[in-house]
């Protein structure tokens, strides 16, 4: 497992923190593209580079696809985050985040789940098992 720096695991708990703050102001039931926006918004009021929807390539047997996928956000450029709006996490998820942080080569990335009836259920963070420095 990739260790954590402090820097890194700050940014984590910050998120987890906001996130949970606006799942107990807001509640469920919005679109995922709204806790999006408002998550940015609040990151970025605490001096974090937040960068939205942005394609990443992927190569594949030699070719290249600029747009094989798009992250909701990347944090600092180090933090992928995952924002759903469901009622119950499945383990297509958890996977979805560990294809993009292994494409992207990130330690972590961090699956938050708004639909849930508490904000504790949703909060996920996934490892990235072939991390390389």
């Amino acid at each position: 497992m990739p260790e954590v720096d402090d820097k890194l695991e700050q940014l984590i708990q910050l998120t987890f923190d906001i996130g949970m703050q606006i799942h107990r102001d807001v509640g469920p039931g919005l679109v995922e593209s709204v806790y999006e926006r408002v998550l940015a918004d609040c990151l970025e009021s605490q001096k974090i580079k937040v960068d939205r929807q942005q394609p990443v390539p992927v190569d594949i047997y030699g070719k290249r696809y600029n747009d094989a996928f798009r992250f909701d956000l990347l944090l600092n450029d180090s933090l992928i985050i995952e924002i759903k709006s469901i009622e119950k996490l499945g383990p297509i998820h958890n996977k979805q985040v560990l294809t993009y942080i292994r494409l992207m080569n990130l330690p972590y990335g961090l699956l938050l789940n708004f639909g849930c009836e508490t904000f504790k259920q949703g909060m996920r963070r996934i490892v990235n098992d072939r991390f390389k420095e």
